[in-house]
């Protein structure tokens, strides 16, 4: 019998969340979205049976569920997934895994409660460039990554004013927690090692200026709070040795959108990248993927081809969580990722904060 999934939240991303989880043979049994009519609108576009208002109601009513995903603002991640753990659900839940590390260690309390899996939508992990390069790395061909730089930055990429991508309330920061992937991918390729040091800063010079606004994300909201940062630039360093340089932004003065990793290992090393035509417009991306190696006193670029990907692994990514959860696949990312990561992004916090190094 199909796995039966439920859906918290009508946004955008759900067109990928439901992909995936069909892709992978599940079927989506109801949508829930408190705002009046949404559900009921999203429920008709993508052909689901029931819709709600209330997340509490479709637990209640819809006991066949064996999985819900999250499709919320950033406050509402931790509180759902432990509600629907603690319904004995299996949880997918959109990027960031929470609002700290410290909620989720309260995921990861309710998840072993439960006996129930977590992951989260890390969906530049399911690329098909970036399952190539890990299997370099795995299989031994890069070595041990000793240095790696993470950099998604936008020219004119802020998501609206006032909404709830920039009230640090909702969201919990700016493009340090949204645009976390690339920092993710980056710790991925490097095995997750467990950090030690962050020393960050964060800049709110173009946050207000509305000729920064991005082509894509929420209208703005009169009267709403914008109280987070547009760029921040951090170091991380790891228990093993490692080191990671970031640079994430909405708004900063750069030529053009640049998503990508790059690292530096003890027999190749690597950059997986996108860039963008138009900041944040993906029919317009360029993805490449490469690696870097000496041979026969040579210096060799390898360029590796891979299948186009146009939603960035996003419907791999939910895909991955149902064939998981089912026993046939392995997960593209783990509860301790998340808290490691969300480690991280505390730190880089608390570093521009205080201005000071912070250890882990």
């Amino acid at each position: 019998m199909a796995t039966q999934v439920g859906i918290i939240g009508a946004g955008g991303m759900l067109q990928y969340h439901a992909a995936g989880f069909r892709q992978a043979g599940a079927e989506i049994v109801a949508v829930a979205d408190p705002a009046p009519g949404a559900a009921r609108k999203a429920a008709d576009k993508w052909c689901v049976r029931h819709a709600y208002e209330s997340v509490d109601a479709m637990l209640a009513e819809r006991k066949e569920l064996q999985a819900v995903s999250i499709i919320v603002p950033n406050k509402f991640h931790a509180p759902l997934a432990i509600q629907c753990l603690k319904a004995g659900k299996h949880v997918f839940c959109e990027k960031p895994p929470a609002l700290s590390a410290a909620e989720v260690d309260g995921i990861v309390a309710a998840a072993k409660a439960a006996g129930k899996t977590v992951m989260f939508n890390f969906n530049n992990r399911a690329r098909p460039e970036a399952r190539a390069l890990k299997a370099y790395v795995d299989a031994g061909q890069v070595g041990r990554i000793n240095s790696a730089q993470a950099k998604w930055i936008r020219r004119t990429g802020i998501p609206g004013f006032g909404g709830w991508f920039t009230t640090k309330e909702l969201s919990g920061g700016g493009p340090v927690i949204d645009l976390l992937h690339m920092v993710d991918l980056a710790m991925h390729l490097m095995g997750y090692p467990e950090p030690a040091h962050v020393l960050g800063r964060t800049f709110n010079d173009f946050i207000q200026d509305k000729s920064f606004k991005g082509p894509w994300g929420i209208p703005d909201k009169v009267g709403g709070v914008t109280d987070v940062e547009n760029a921040a630039h951090g170091v991380v360093t790891f228990k093993t040795g490692q080191i990671l340089t970031l640079q994430v932004s909405w708004a900063e003065m750069v030529r053009r959108e640049e998503v990508s990793v790059t690292f530096q290992g003890t027999k190749a090393g690597g950059k997986i990248e996108r860039l963008f035509g138009v900041d944040g417009i993906d029919a317009t991306a360029i993805d490449t993927c490469e690696l870097y190696v000496q041979e026969g006193g040579n210096s060799v670029n390898r360029s590796i081809v891979t299948p186009p990907c146009e939603d960035m692994g996003r419907s791999a990514s939910a895909a991955n969580f149902i064939e998981t959860i089912e026993g046939r696949a392995k997960p593209l990312n783990t509860l301790e990722e998340a808290r490691r990561l969300m480690q991280v992004i505390d730190g880089l916090y608390a570093s521009a904060q205080s201005g000071q190094p912070v250890s882990l």
